[in-house]
């Protein structure tokens, strides 16, 4: 079988690490960033929400969101990442990568900041305005996934394309940090001008009519990032991959390439017969297709789903985790501000020790373990830890092993990152043909959201304790959050038997990965 593969397509895989490839990253990953700022802030001020705008003075607690409506501010930018993962994939693989990645941009922009522009003053018209914003907002960001990842792996050489698609992830680290960091300055400002006393003191005056700035503030700051690098994403040329094999045009693809590598690039002369091959056409659904791609787009498909269940549920318990190691106070015995102020400390605390440390691992030793290796540590751990957090779960709560119990879920967090977490989103975009990479791995991120659907809902049911007094507002009893742990550790290890249908891309250029060098059988 001779190998064809094109010129230019060989001088990308061969280039040396120069500064396009890391503003590459950058752009890239500034997609990410905000991504990820935009669907974990919220879970910043859910609690303020609920002071504000359900405030009840005959009650004890302060004010919360009812399940519903609390389900609906977390979970509609899901659902909206769904679908955009979906829509945009394939799009990204019928108009262009950079097309579909400015339309994705301005719709990130003009979400985020119309999240904080709420209609009205009354719960419903807040809640309403809210969840329509960030569900197109979602749909937004759900179209980065796919072509951050595709742009990426399609600039990055053979050698280092591993680590590059890692980065771009790992600035979603980044952007959960940040979102840390703008609560963390917003609520110390509004603290030291707008002192308030706590709840238990005074039930009025403990949510100061100011506090509504800061939750709109927060949420807005996210179209920040974005808005700066939309200039840069619409000076990119489109991918030479894209530009080559699937609109055919090499003479362009090569053009381009010489610009951004700055080497002279020759085009072959059979370079249009080896594109226009017939049998390298098939589509989504052929028998080609499903007998060539088929396993590896169930194992990255399945392994995302699986994942996202245990890591999503793990955001779910991070709340009830720091009231019970008393990070975080009871409610009633802060203000509306202080309570976004700890929060947001909690959050940052755990990504700064857990979160963000995992993805730079990845980065790190991604080309030299390789993608499969990771990905079967990351969950073979993660089964670990939930299960040693799960069986003596009684023991952990107790006041005197606090940090033990930290400790483990920081270790769980890692895992994920430096593992499944990272992995199930580079290997769709190395392993699948050019001109169906951005819709399969639409695909695998939309299965995996379902999971983190699943994650953030089911779970949000099954860890009330069973005794009916004492679940949350508004909750039926559920299976508590030691059976849930349990059921986690079951996921992953699931995840890690499905790992052995993904191959592994380390070292190989992506036509190789995708048989589209198989010009002449």
């Amino acid at each position: 079988m001779a190998e064809q593969q094109l010129g230019v397509l060989k001088a990308l895989d061969v280039a040396k690490t120069q500064l396009y490839h890391f503003t590459a990253i950058v752009i890239a990953g500034m997609g990410f960033f905000t991504d990820a700022y935009d669907l974990f802030c919220v879970s910043l001020v859910t609690k303020l929400l609920g002071r504000l705008y359900y405030f009840n003075p005959l009650s004890e607690k302060p004010g919360s969101l009812p399940p519903h409506v609390a389900a609906a501010v977390n979970g509609v930018a899901l659902c909206g990442t769904l679908a955009g993962q979906l829509f945009f994939g394939w799009l990204g693989d019928k108009l262009g990568r950079k097309k579909v990645y400015g339309i994705t941009l301005i719709m990130m922009i003009v979400c985020s900041v119309a999240s904080g522009l709420s209609f009205g003053s009354k719960a419903k018209g807040v809640m309403t305005t809210l969840c329509f914003f960030r569900f197109w907002l979602g749909f937004g960001i759900g179209g980065d996934y796919p072509l951050s990842a595709t742009i990426m792996s399609e600039y990055a050489n053979k050698k280092t394309r591993g680590a590059f698609i890692a980065a771009v992830f790992a600035m979603q680290g980044v952007g959960i940090l940040a979102g840390g960091f703008v609560a963390l300055a917003v609520s110390t400002i509004f603290d030291k001008n707008f002192p308030a006393p706590t709840y238990a003191v005074d039930r009025a005056l403990s949510t100061p009519p100011q506090a509504d700035y800061i939750w709109r503030i927060i949420v807005m700051f996210g179209a920040l990032p974005a808005a700066l690098t939309y200039y840069w994403r619409m000076k990119m040329p489109e991918t030479a991959r894209y530009t080559a094999l699937v609109a055919k045009n090499i003479k362009q693809a090569t053009q381009d390439m010489s610009r951004v590598l700055q080497v002279d690039i020759e085009m072959e002369e059979r370079a249009e017969e080896i594109v226009q091959d017939p049998r390298l056409n098939y589509g989504l659904f052929s028998k080609e297709f499903a007998k060539r791609h088929g396993l590896p787009l169930l194992g990255c498909t399945s392994t995302w789903f699986l994942l996202d269940i245990a890591f999503y549920s793990q955001n779910l318990f991070q709340k009830d985790i720091f009231s019970a190691i008393g990070w975080i106070p009871k409610a009633a015995t802060m203000n509306a501000i202080h309570e976004v102020f700890m929060i947001a400390r909690a959050q940052t605390l755990i990504a700064l020790c857990s979160t963000v440390p995992g993805y730079w691992f990845t980065v790190a030793f991604i080309d030299i373990m390789g993608r499969f290796a990771i990905q079967l540590m990351g969950f073979f751990m993660m089964t670990i830890f939930m299960f040693a957090i799960a069986f003596p779960y009684d023991h952990w709560i107790k006041p005197d092993n606090r940090i033990g119990f930290v400790v483990m879920y920081s270790l769980t967090f890692f895992f994920a990152n430096f593992g499944p977490n990272a992995t199930t989103f580079i290997v769709p975009a190395e392993i699948f043909p050019a001109r169906l990479r951005s819709t399969c791995h639409g695909i695998s991120a939309a299965t995996g959201k379902a999971g983190a659907i699943v994650g953030a809902f089911g779970f949000l049911y099954a860890a009330q304790p069973q005794d009916k007094t004492k679940t949350d507002a508004g909750y039926p009893p559920g299976i508590g959050v030691k059976n849930s742990l349990i059921m986690l550790g079951v996921i992953n290890f699931v995840g890690m038997l499905f790992t052995f249908l993904v191959p592994e891309p380390k070292g190989k250029s992506l036509e190789e990965l995708s048989g589209e060098t198989e010009a002449e059988k």
